[in-house]
């Protein structure tokens, strides 16, 4: 999957049909999309953030691909946007104010050497007894993080200790991302 490219009509196409999903939901109508290539029917996880003004406003994603990239997109667009618990429900006068980024994945590769994990490079998701968390590999290069730090919030991002990591049963998996947004 490393090798697995998204040509820049391919990215405009995720990103217009993440746009017209929210767009679809909040008007009420069915969506007008254009239509996906060969490479998009590809089945890999994706995330799909929203900033308004540059701050976080919603992001959800599926870290597997059960679906063809293009459907994962339209469904993690609306989940983003009304469905974030972080956050209310996207509102109508909110939606030209909104920037979207999408983080298509690969493979999640299941590691024990925690020196593995390159900062900017990979996105980290810890499992431990019946929680997990994730964190994109931007995160780290936004919050100015090192590994040590990166390794701690995704550990409180699975509502565990900061220190879970260390802890022999934490299976931590590493994967890369291609990410784009809108300009």
């Amino acid at each position: 999957m490393d090798e697995f490219i998204i040509n820049d009509e391919e990215k405009q196409i995720l990103l217009t049909t993440a746009r017209e999903s929210i767009a679809g939901r909040l008007k009420k109508r069915g969506g007008v999309f254009p239509a996906p290539t060969k490479n998009l029917k590809t089945r890999c996880g994706a995330f799909v953030t929203l900033h308004k003004q540059g701050n976080l406003r919603g992001c959800i994603g599926q870290m597997t691909g059960r679906m063809p990239l293009i459907d994962t997109i339209k469904e993690m667009a609306v989940s983003s946007a009304f469905n974030d618990p972080r956050f209310p429900s996207l509102g109508e006068e909110e939606f030209e104010q909104i920037d979207i980024e999408i983080s298509v994945l690969t493979p999640l590769q299941k590691i024990k050497d925690i020196s593995l994990i390159q900062v900017g490079k990979h996105g980290i998701f810890i499992q431990k007894g019946g929680s997990s968390g994730v964190l994109l590999p931007q995160v780290a290069t936004e919050q100015g993080w090192d590994r040590d730090t990166f390794l701690t919030h995704t550990c409180y991002k699975a509502g565990l200790t900061g220190s879970c990591w260390k802890d022999a049963s934490a299976e931590i998996s590493i994967f890369s991302a291609i990410i784009f947004g809108e300009k």
